[in-house]
């Protein structure tokens, strides 16, 4: 894909969230003093505030804004600028997604698909849970949005998904043929690498540790060693006095591969046979005792394994082929005025 095509196919990523912003409910004052505004002025404000109108509805300036604001930070965070020839062009495919959802969301709520409360508060709690900061406040705040307002916008999406399964998903078939034809083509996504899988006991060290400290934290692992040397069960132990968040689990790391551990850590377990325990291991966290559970050798994972993934790759693909179709008969049936210049 050129690079105009990887940066375009950013502005599809944008399309769920671009337009979060922005959406509360207008001023009753600003509401009143625009109906009694002339029309001609009506229409210069209808212009700088919207950047679109579909079937009479507005797709904002702020939104539209937010969108190429969301699009600029996905190229960003690829490495990639476009030049000035090639912004009106992203400005449209931004403008154009928006067009798009608008017409989904009209069209749902046409067909009157809603989704219950429950959905929609599922839907909340798993963005909460999964928020960057651990503050969902702050969130909305970066997003100016109140938590209503986001609500209406996933009860909007979810509405908008149930049109899309009933309309498109429901209707698209992956044969067996061309999940094994995806496999055949594209067997590098499938090899897996060597892979351990270890359990190990942490006690930690500060980076800035005093010689006595570090000593101090030595004589500790060496007396936890003669514990496990005197057969005492290594999960135990590790649930007991290990300092790294794994002792929950007894130390388990479960598996990792090459380049996921600190290189002291990653020698030592890659060169264990599995049901060995370490001597001890010194890394910048601090001293080690690494138990080798398990391994796995370097593979490649098996049709049968991989059919459901692909299977959902390539009817995600249809999908998206059949979308841009079913978007376009919308937009036939549509008043599209565009207000803003790209």
């Amino acid at each position: 894909m050129n690079r105009f095509g990887i940066i375009a196919s950013a502005a599809v990523v944008s399309l769920f969230l671009a337009g979060c912003g922005n959406t509360r409910a207008e001023d009753k004052s600003s509401t009143k003093a625009k109906n009694e505004a002339p029309a001609s002025t009506q229409k210069k404000e209808e212009v700088s505030q919207n950047a679109a109108l579909v079937n009479g509805k507005p797709i904002t300036m702020a939104n539209y804004e937010l969108g190429i604001d969301q699009l600029n930070r996905q190229m960003a965070m690829s490495g990639q600028k476009p030049d000035d020839k090639e912004m009106p062009a992203l400005k449209q495919k931004v403008l154009d997604n928006l067009i798009g959802r608008e017409l989904l969301r009209q069209e749902a709520a046409k067909r009157g698909l809603t989704v219950d409360d429950a959905e929609v508060n599922a839907q909340l709690e798993a963005y909460k849970q999964h928020s960057p900061t651990g503050d969902f406040s702050e969130v909305l705040k970066h997003m100016n949005m109140t938590e209503a307002a986001l609500k209406d916008h996933i009860a909007s999406q979810l509405a908008v998904k149930k049109l899309v399964d009933e309309d498109l998903a429901s209707k698209i078939v992956v044969t067996p043929e061309e999940a094994k034809k995806f496999y055949d083509e594209n067997q590098n996504m499938f090899k897996t690498p060597e892979m351990v899988r270890a359990s190990h006991i942490l006690v930690g060290v500060d980076k800035g540790a005093t010689a006595e400290q570090k000593a101090q934290a030595l004589e500790k692992i060496k007396g936890i060693q003669k514990r496990l040397q005197n057969g005492e069960d290594f999960a135990a132990v590790a649930k007991e006095v290990s300092d790294c968040p794994s002792k929950n689990q007894g130390g388990d790391l479960n598996f990792f591969s090459k380049g996921q551990m600190v290189p002291p850590f990653e020698k030592a377990a890659f060169s264990m046979k599995v049901g060995d325990t370490s001597d001890i291991v010194e890394t910048e966290f601090g001293y080690h005792i690494i138990k080798l559970t398990d391994k796995k050798p370097e593979g490649t994972v098996s049709f049968d394994e991989a059919k459901p993934r692909i299977e959902q790759h390539l009817k995600a693909q249809k999908v998206a082929e059949e979308m841009s179709k079913y978007i376009d008969s919308l937009k036939a049936k549509a008043k599209i005025e565009i207000l803003v210049k790209s």
